[in-house]
């Protein structure tokens, strides 16, 4: 660490100053409103899209989607119930005859 003396002035670094380049033209992509505020096709198009989509993803992932409705997934789960307790009945009727 360098010991600071008031009695030393500090020392000066001499620089060179760089100027810069200009930038090259920015192109501003057309707006999403017309001045008077009217939406583009496009942006209305994009937005109309974007509402489907999460719309279809949120129906999947709620398992509601596809060929499966609510009542054919109810069917299902009666079913494997069903066949899990016949299952069960038959493990203990074994049991019972050994």
């Amino acid at each position: 660490m360098r010991e600071k003396h008031p009695d030393k002035t500090p020392e000066v670094i001499d620089a060179e100053l760089v100027e810069e380049a200009p930038a090259a033209p920015v192109e501003v992509p057309e707006a999403d409103y017309s001045e008077s505020g009217v939406p583009s096709f496009d942006h209305v198009r994009d937005r109309i899209e974007q509402r489907y989509t999460t719309s279809l993803g949120s129906t999947e992932l709620a398992g509601l989607g596809g060929k499966e409705d609510v009542a054919s997934l109810d069917k299902k789960i009666a079913d494997r119930d069903k066949a899990a307790k016949d299952k069960l009945a038959e493990i203990r009727r074994a049991m019972r005859e050994k």
